[in-house]
Order: C-alpha cells, then sequence, then structure tokens
C-alpha cells in the first residue's frame, strides 16, 4: 500500500541523455523517482544529463525494503553515478532526505568525481526519542506508520511511499547517518542546502548539524518559506528547481572543457 492508493504512478528510473554536465538525483527513504522527478525533468530540460534511480527495496513492497540496507541503497545510487560520470565532464549530486545522506556519502567516495552538491532537507538525524530503542525494536516489530507525503500543497501531486516504516531498513539509515556525518569534514564541494521552514519528517537540527560539520568553505543555504518536507512536489518547486539549476550552472562553469581552458590560455599568451 502507498500514499497514492488509486492513481497510476511512474516509479521507474529517470533518465536523460544530454550535454555532458551531469546531474544525480536520489529520492528518499520508502520513497522513489516520482517524488523527485520534477526536478529531474527541469534539469533534462535545461540541457543535463540525469540519472534518477530506483533505490533497492523502494518501490516494491516495505517488507522487501526491510530486506536491503544502506549499502544496497549506495550500490544502486553509485551505479547510476559510474553511468553519469562514464559521459560527462562535470557531475552534481542531489539528494531529498535520506537521498541527503547518500549523496553526501558519495561525495566523501569520489572526492574528485562529485563536483558540487544539492541537499534538499537532508536526513542526517531525527530528534524522536524512541530511536534510542531502535536497535531492540526492529528486532521484535517489523514496522511502525509510515511518515510519506508530508506535503504542504494541498493541489498537488501526493507522494508515493510505503505507509509502513521498515524497521529494520530504518536501523540501517541511522548506520549511514552515523558513517556519513563521521566523515562530513572531508566534503570540501560547493553545496546549495535547502530546508523547509517546516518540516514534519527530518528536524532542523539535522540540516544544522551538516552546516557545524561540512569541510567545505561554499555553502549556499536556501530557504523554502512555504513547503514541508517533500519539497521537490510542494509550493517552492519551483524555486527550488531555479536555484537548483543556477548552482548547476555555476559549478559546471568552474570545470570548463579542455578546449575552453585552451582558448582562455591562448588568449593570454597572445
Amino acid at each position: 500500500m502507498t500514499q497514492a492508493v488509486g492513481r497510476s504512478v511512474d516509479l521507474s528510473p529517470f533518465t536523460h541523455d544530454g550535454s555532458d554536465v551531469g546531474v544525480l538525483v536520489c529520492h528518499g527513504f520508502t520513497g522513489s523517482p516520482q517524488g523527485v522527478r520534477p526536478l529531474a525533468q527541469a534539469f533534462a530540460a535545461a540541457g543535463y544529463s540525469v540519472r534518477a534511480p530506483l533505490l533497492p527495496g523502494h518501490g516494491t513492497t516495505w517488507q522487501q525494503l526491510n530486506d536491503t540496507t544502506w549499502r544496497h541503497w549506495y550500490a544502486g545510487l553509485e551505479s547510476a553515478f559510474v553511468e553519469l560520470h562514464a559521459r560527462c565532464r562535470v557531475v552534481v549530486a542531489v539528494g531529498l532526505s535520506m537521498g541527503g545522506a547518500l549523496v553526501t556519502r558519495l561525495a566523501q567516495l569520489h572526492p574528485e568525481s562529485v563536483h558540487g552538491l544539492v541537499l534538499i532537507n537532508p536526513a542526517f538525524r531525527v530528534d524522536d526519542p524512541r530511536m534510542h530503542a531502535l536497535p531492540f525494536l526492529s528486532r521484535v516489530l517489523p514496522s511502525l506508520p509510515g511518515i510519506g507525503n508530508d506535503v504542504h500543497r494541498a493541489d498537488g501531486e501526493p507522494e508515493w511511499s510505503y505507509d509502513r516504516i521498515p524497521l529494520r531498513a530504518l536501523s540501517s539509515q541511522v548506520q549511514l547517518w552515523r558513517r556519513t556525518v563521521a566523515g562530513l569534514g572531508d566534503v570540501q564541494v560547493p553545496v546549495l542546502l535547502a530546508h523547509s521552514l517546516e518540516d514534519h519528517v527530518v528536524p532542523a537540527s539535522s540540516w544544522r548539524l551538516f552546516l557545524g560539520a561540512v569541510g567545505s568553505a561554499d555553502v549556499t543555504v536556501l530557504e523554502l518559506p512555504d513547503s514541508y518536507h517533500v519539497a521537490t512536489l510542494d509550493n517552492d518547486a519551483e524555486l527550488l528547481a531555479a536555484e537548483s539549476l543556477r548552482f548547476v550552472e555555476r559549478v559546471a562553469a568552474a570545470h570548463p572543457t579542455r578546449a575552453a581552458t585552451d582558448d582562455r590560455e591562448a588568449a593570454a599568451d597572445a
């Protein structure tokens, strides 16, 4: 069961081959590419090459997600990244919620190949006191009620997501958070950090944790005043897309093609 019962929803990966600037877009926990598709389409419309994979265990049933770990999700993301990187001179990685943690981990493990990050309400921690009991709960309780479709907009497209939170998978996500947070000082690439002023899924302490620990000196913070957690489908989606496109353009300009570099050097020597 999902948050979009009775509707025909496209959960498939999004792929577009465009220029030699690539954008990798990652959905969140219990979600699918449907939740980030409008943003992926905006990058494609701008001419970029885009990959938005469906992470393992997602887009099927929450029980199947419970049989996967963060390593499976990361491997699915990394596979899409390798394909994109093979055709692109610049790659910017974009992540919503848990996708933000995954693309940050990708930047830590591929520091020379990920050239920028766009993090949208990224999940690096939650403040729910039940998290302290999660190692025990995940052994005796398979799931809890879902957290999907946190969207302020009443007349827009709802987010597809599982209606249950699989606890073994959630416990694995916590392990992802710990590893990623421990290496935030190693993240040196430009970052666009977009956060909603009201988010019922991930607390503000999560993005503040990132800001306090990231190693990059190039971090732009974008406030989303009229959106909840799934900002990619919410009232600020156009603002988010416009600022994300501007960010990707800036990152790409900082990594010119070999021909452009040669032209500048020739002009300087003339």
